[in-house]
This record gives C-alpha cells, sequence and structure tokens, in this order.
C-alpha cells in the first residue's frame, strides 16, 4: 500500500493506482509499477524551494517569475571553473577536475577502493574547499578508522598532497531530510554520498535502494547542488552483471558517469569515464591499491608489460584508452585439440573477435587452426576492444602455433580486415611516440597510414604493410606458412 501523497505509477502506461501489483491492470505488463511521489501534496512542502534563474542560469531570479527564452546570442557566458581532486589521475578522467554544480556517479564491484579513493580525494579537497562526506552505509567510527589510516605518512598521503583536514566534515545519516538539511546549512564546496543506494525518503514507503527512492533521492540531491552550486559525488552500487544499479534515468541526470574497474585481489584499478558533459569520453586513470590507500600510477604501460622480455607466443601492441597510451602484451597458447570441437578462450579480447581473426588466418595463410585449442590474454588484466589490436592478436597466435619470438622491441598495429588486407588506425603518431618513449625501435604498419612529420623525428624502423602475410614476415622475420604440409592430425 502506498503511504499518504505517493501512488504507484506503470512506467509502460501510465497507469496509477493505490496498490502495488506485480501486474499492471491497464497494459498487463509484469513488474513494471514504481512507487512515485504524487505532485501538490503537502508532503513536498518541506524540500528547499528553488528560485527562479536569472539570465546565464545563476540562480539569481526573483522567486516566482516565470523564466522567458532569450535569443542564444544572448546567454551570459562564465568561465568554466573547476576544483583540483588532489589526484591527477582523477582529474584527467573528469576532464580537468570536479566543476561546480556538477553531479558525478561513481560505481564499482564492492571492495574494490571506491570509498577509499573519494576518501583520500576529500583529504586532498579539505585543505582548500568546504568539503561534506555522507557516509550512508558506514557509521562515522568506521569512516574514522579508515581516515586515521590513510592519514599515516605512507605513499598515499604522499600521492594526494593533503596536509590539513580542516575544511572536511562528516555526517553518517541515512535519512535524505537531514542530508539536505545539512547541505542547505553547510554549504560545502564538494559533497560526496557513499552511497546513493543506501540513502531513503521517509515519504516513500519503499525499501532504500528501489528504483523510486533511487530517483528520488537523486533528483533532490540534484536540485539543491545546482542551486548551492556545489560538487557533488554520488557512489553508486553495480550489478552481478557489472552494470549500474538503479534507474537507467539515474545515469542521465548526472553530468558524468565513472567506472572503478580491476580484480579487488589484484592491486592495480582502472577508473573510466563512460559520460562525460565537461570532458572527453573513455578517459583512462590508473591506480595501484598500497597497504595505505591508492596511489597513482606515473607509467601505466609498465604495468601491462612484461618484464623478462619477449617469449614465443607473446606480442606487444598500442592500445589507446582516450587520449592515453598503452603498450599492452598480448599472449596467446595454441596446441592440438583433444576433442572435436576446438576450445576458443580471450580474457580481456572479445570472444568474437578472436574468433573472426582465427578465421582469416586460416583462409589466407593456410594455418589449419580449426584443429587446435587456442587461448588469449592481455596481460594486466586490461580490456581492449579497438580493432587496432588485431594485427597484435594474429602475431601472438600465429608465433605460439610456430613456436617463434618475435624480434624485441617490435610493437604491431593494424585492423586486419576479412579479406586479410591491413587497414589503418586513429591516432597512429600518438601510439608511436608512446613505443619510442618507451624504447621500442621497430613497428609494423598498415600501408598507407598517414604519418606526419612527428612520427618521421621519432627514430622507429617503421614497416610497412598491405597484408597481414606481409606484416607477419615483417613482424616475425620468417614466413610462417611456409611449411605447412606437416601433417597435424
Amino acid at each position: 500500500m502506498a503511504r499518504p501523497g505517493s501512488a504507484f505509477v506503470c512506467q509502460a502506461c501510465g497507469a496509477r493506482t493505490r496498490q502495488y501489483f506485480g501486474r499492471c491492470a491497464g497494459c498487463g505488463g509484469w513488474n513494471t509499477l514504481v512507487e512515485q511521489l504524487e505532485q501538490g501534496g503537502d508532503n513536498r512542502r518541506r524540500r528547499p524551494v528553488v528560485a527562479a534563474s536569472g539570465p546565464g542560469g545563476d540562480g539569481g531570479g526573483a522567486p516566482g517569475r516565470p523564466r522567458r527564452s532569450e535569443p542564444i546570442q544572448a546567454v551570459g557566458e562564465r568561465p568554466l571553473q573547476r576544483l583540483a581532486s588532489g589526484y591527477g589521475e582523477l582529474d584527467r578522467v573528469l576532464g580537468g577536475g570536479l566543476v561546480p554544480g556538477s553531479l558525478v556517479l561513481l560505481g564499482g564491484d564492492p571492495g574494490i577502493g571506491k570509498s577509499t579513493l573519494l576518501l583520500q580525494s576529500a583529504r586532498a579537497m579539505a585543505s582548500r574547499a568546504a568539503v561534506l562526506y555522507v557516509s550512508a552505509e558506514e557509521s562515522a567510527q568506521q569512516v574514522k578508522l579508515r581516515w586515521r589510516r590513510l592519514a599515516d605518512d605512507g605513499p598515499a598521503a604522499a600521492a594526494v598532497g593533503g596536509d590539513g583536514d580542516e575544511g572536511l566534515r562528516l555526517l553518517a545519516e541515512t535519512d535524505l531530510e537531514l542530508v539536505l538539511q545539512e547541505l542547505e546549512s553547510l554549504r560545502p564546496e564538494v559533497a560526496i554520498i557513499d552511497s546513493i543506494q543506501a540513502l531513503h525518503d521517509a515519504e516513500l514507503g519503499s525499501a532504500p535502494g528501489s528504483v523510486s527512492q533511487v530517483r528520488e533521492c537523486a533528483a533532490a540531491l540534484q536540485r539543491i547542488a545546482k542551486r548551492q552550486h556545489t560538487a557533488l559525488v554520488l557512489v553508486g552500487h553495480v550489478t552481478k552483471e557489472g552494470m549500474l544499479a538503479g534507474p537507467k534515468v539515474l545515469e542521465h541526470l548526472v553530468d558524468a558517469v565513472l567506472t572503478f574497474e580491476g580484480d579487488r585481489f589484484a592491486s592495480h584499478r582502472l577508473l573510466r569515464a563512460v559520460k562525460n558533459r565537461f570532458g572527453a569520453t573513455h578517459e583512462l586513470g590508473v591506480f595501484e591499491m598500497q597497504g595505505a590507500g591508492l596511489v597513482e600510477v606515473s607509467n601505466p604501460s609498465e604495468l601491462f608489460l612484461a618484464g623478462d622480455g619477449p617469449s614465443p607466443g607473446t606480442a606487444t601492441i598500442v592500445a589507446c584508452e582516450g587520449t592515453r597510451s598503452l603498450l599492452v602484451e598480448i599472449q596467446a597458447l595454441v596446441s592440438p585439440t583433444s576433442y572435436a570441437s576446438p576450445r576458443r578462450t580471450a580474457t580481456g579480447i572479445g570472444t568474437n573477435r578472436l574468433h573472426q581473426i582465427l578465421a582469416v588466418l586460416e583462409k589466407h595463410m593456410g594455418l589449419p587452426l580449426s584443429r587446435f585449442d587456442c587461448y588469449l590474454a592481455v596481460a594486466g588484466g586490461l580490456e581492449v576492444e579497438e580493432p587496432a589490436a588485431d594485427l597484435g592478436v594474429a602475431a601472438a597466435v600465429v608465433a605460439s602455433y610456430r613456436d617463434l619470438t618475435l624480434p624485441a622491441g617490435t610493437v604491431l598495429l593494424g585492423e586486419l580486415g576479412l579479406g586479410g588486407q591491413l587497414r589503418p588506425v586513429g591516432q597512429l603518431e600518438l601510439r608511436l611516440q608512446e613505443a619510442a618513449r618507451l624504447g621500442f625501435a621497430r613497428a609494423v604498419v598498415p600501408r598507407g597510414s598517414a604519418l606526419g612529420p612527428v612520427a618521421a623525428g621519432l627514430g622507429l624502423q617503421l614497416l610497412e604493410a598491405a597484408t597481414v602475410a606481409e606484416a607477419l614476415v615483417a613482424g616475425l622475420g620468417v614466413n610462417p606458412s611456409a611449411s605447412e604440409s606437416e601433417d597435424v592430425g
């Protein structure tokens, strides 16, 4: 039964009812009824009233005055000011720092380090700005213990550079109304809500974390953040499929969506931007979890490269994540199968992409890979989705099949077409610059790639190839399909 001032509304047809049913009586849809607050009820009077915005959206209009449209040329402009988070990697992903009045949603698996990252960032910002940390999942004592551990002299404290926590305020509360009152009275420059699923609105009868609760709490926080120009960071849960929990409108409501990834049992963490209204998307930040907290990784390419030199079945590529280029090692293992259908397993590369590359190698190079199991992995746990890794995957598979080792200091870049041809890749000069910076001497690239004067001055030996066969001959130094007469059955 809905509480006074709320009703259950079907998200498919809009039918309203005072009681929850599993099936909508209007359209027959299952599990489409969601509790919503009714407009105009007395229960909305406690919410802070947002004054009408004047020109430029600064909230300076007279209360009750209706907004008027104006020519876009007449809209006032103001410089976009950003607040440094204390982490260069976090600022990179955000596009330069936190924007006043913006909403940032940070999601990740449990135990990945979301609270640690935000508490360390809050410590760094507290020395120059007022920061409110709202802990809705942990008690104040638990947060204090983590703060004391991070405040000790260690690599994490040196990384954020925070030498004082005078401006950091802590509120352990789950009631939305009390959180809004604290934001209204304190008016911080930055507010962190950990987490949005743990907050609840007492005017709704549903449980915390439900669709209606998350939507109403996020909308109320957005209104006060926009009015007070407070940079708001929301921590979000994820589902077992790895998607952000809660209604999809939550991702549309915020200005930036960040995901914190990585194996919780490994040391490194990856921070990605999948949505950003104030910067580029698909940026990447790299951190390492240490005893005193998270520290930035200054040279992430070394994290994804093996330190023992090349070995049979390995190849090096340059993957681009936003504006960052990373050297990544591709590892392949090809062995005779014991079953009628060979196994195909890929980690960090799409399995369908691996099947396509194997089919191209078998068709255009005569390699009987259909009789072999193939295992592929990206070193370091990085997910590589771009097609520029195709040539590196093909080289690693062929090198493992022929038990060959690529010459040291060689990178392979190219997209593999279904006809066996190599296609140019984007941001080629950025990739070559990163390879040259780490001491690589040779690069196999598609023929006809547009290279500027920057690439000519890098000192790299560029080996151009039009087909995958030419590229593998140039990279491996031998013809991998020259002796295929032996019986592999």
